[in-house]
């Protein structure tokens, strides 16, 4: 189930907000400018889907968000549980770091927590399957996809290089609960 907690950014020990209510995730996100959506797909996805057909169950909602915002690249990432790189993998995106780009994913199977730093609170949002969330460019957060990662996820980049991070050289990521 999907869940937002939102922290004071000097207090990982006292949540402000704690909700698995998907009509107030949207409310409470779209109020710090971040996009919080929940997708059907228009096929059956399994473990033999291959990626091209992954976008093709979900192209309504991907054509939709091209056009609104111009996304010119869309791919599709998997990780299955067992990896030997899981750990070094999670490391890559467990510091607050930035994008000069919307860091927009949808998760198709399993989850993944993305923490926002906005102003002085820390935004924890548990994405599981279905949910799909868009961090505005320039927005310090990162990002724990847990100790056996497992998940597949949609992501939708506006420029041709991917993913590229900025650190914020900030240490507050270490404050704050992980995944597991």
């Amino acid at each position: 189930m999907s869940q937002l907690t939102v922290y004071a950014d000097n207090n990982a020990n006292k949540a402000l907000v704690s909700t698995s209510n998907a009509d107030d995730i949207v409310n409470q996100l779209a109020k710090v400018n971040v996009r919080f959506e929940q997708w059907q797909a228009n096929a059956d996805i399994n473990e033999h889907t291959t990626h091209e057909q992954i976008i093709s169950a979900y192209k309504n909602d991907i054509d939709r968000l091209k056009t609104e915002n111009g996304y010119q690249t869309v791919d599709v990432i998997s990780l299955a549980k067992g990896n030997p790189a899981s750990s070094e993998l999670r490391k890559k995106f467990l510091f607050e770091h930035t994008h000069s780009e919307d860091e927009v994913r949808f998760f198709v199977k399993g989850q993944g927590l993305f923490c926002l730093h906005l102003g002085n609170k820390v935004y924890q949002v548990l994405c599981q399957q279905g949910d799909l969330i868009s961090v505005p460019e320039l927005t310090p957060h990162w990002f724990d996809m847990g100790s056996d990662p497992e998940f597949t996820a949609i992501r939708l980049f506006n420029n041709t290089e991917g993913w590229v991070a900025k650190s914020t050289d900030s240490s507050i990521a270490e404050q704050f609960p992980l995944l597991d």
